[in-house]
């Protein structure tokens, strides 16, 4: 099934390959820097996307190289490049999934103190399995010169490879596959358990309706739960597409629309990324009691105001 042919990569595809390394890179650039710069944004599902994104500035830079480099053989630096690029896009998949998970057990399972235990294992397997599986491909001289087969100018796993699926499955594809499933599922659920929590809150939306930054809040949750799954597909799908082609042992793959289609995907992973920071903070608590203690509070609120205003205007009458 290898195909020696080389794949095609015109001045317009490079321009928008560097073109949206670029974006991705000051947006990863830009979640970090806050992150360092704003101690008060220190909480934990913003802390676990400033770890997505430096695995997308690991591969928003090596893509970069690899694209400006324009590599022809098996050298040592296509073989960093592409180990790099292999480790940062197999650990995004990881981040992905692990920030869908924490807002899932936060949210769902009413747990905060679960959610924030499971950091540490999500440590292990999004830095450690993407890793393990990066060093393990390189010492098997699997990784180099790809002919942009299923890249975009970019070193991935060698054409030469005899069982290069294989290795295009356990260096990423397997994992993409695998978050198409779960990140579907995981928003799903979400999104029904604020609903019950909005419908269980009914005898209070009298008092509430006079409060709408909280139902704008909610609402953008809603809508961002619904884009998280839909963005990462469309823009995960195009190199999917390539790699299905590429077992059907179709020409299409060369095509220009899809090798074009296949970088944009990093322009947008930034919207995805602020997406899932966003969800914990707009998403309304699972058992909706402090919303219940804040609308008990705001009516004595008002009613204390009202009576003390009385007792100055008697004052002031007498």
């Amino acid at each position: 099934m290898a195909n020696e042919s080389q794949t095609e990569l015109y001045l317009s595809e490079r321009v928008v390959v560097l073109g949206t390394c670029a974006l991705s890179f000051l947006g990863s650039s830009l979640i970090i820097l806050t992150h360092i710069i704003w101690t008060d944004l220190r909480t934990t599902p913003r802390r676990l996307l400033v770890f997505l994104s430096v695995t997308d500035w690991l591969s928003a830079v090596s893509y970069a190289v690899g694209v400006w480099s324009v590599f022809r053989t098996d050298s040592t630096e296509c073989v960093a490049q592409g180990a790099i690029s292999t480790f940062s896009n197999t650990s995004s998949f990881f981040w992905t999934v692990s920030i869908a998970v924490y807002l899932y057990v936060f949210i769902v399972r009413s747990s905060q103190r679960v959610a924030d235990s499971l950091v540490v294992f999500f440590h292990l397997v999004s830095w450690g399995v993407p890793l393990v599986i990066t060093v393990t491909a390189v010492c098997l001289n699997k990784i180099g010169y790809d002919a942009s087969e299923v890249s975009v100018g970019w070193c991935w796993v060698r054409i030469e490879a005899p069982d290069r699926v294989l290795w295009m499955l356990l260096t990423g594809k397997i994992w993409e596959f695998l978050a198409y499933l779960t990140l579907p599922v995981l928003y799903i659920l979400i999104k029904r358990h604020i609903h019950r929590a909005h419908a269980a809150l009914s005898e209070y939306r009298p008092i509430l309706a006079t409060r709408p930054p909280s139902q704008s809040f909610s609402s953008m949750a809603d809508v961002k739960l619904t884009l998280i799954p839909i963005i990462f597909i469309v823009l995960r799908i195009w190199s999917t597409v390539r790699f299905i082609l590429l077992l059907a042992n179709s020409p299409v793959r060369q095509n220009p629309v899809l090798v074009t289609l296949h970088p944009i995907r990093s322009r947008l992973c930034t919207a995805l990324c602020c997406c899932c920071s966003s969800c914990r903070g707009e998403a309304p608590h699972p058992d909706g009691a402090p919303q219940r203690h804040q609308a008990r509070r705001d009516s004595r609120g008002e009613g204390e105001e009202e009576e003390e205003n009385g007792t100055s205007g008697v004052q002031r009458e007498r």
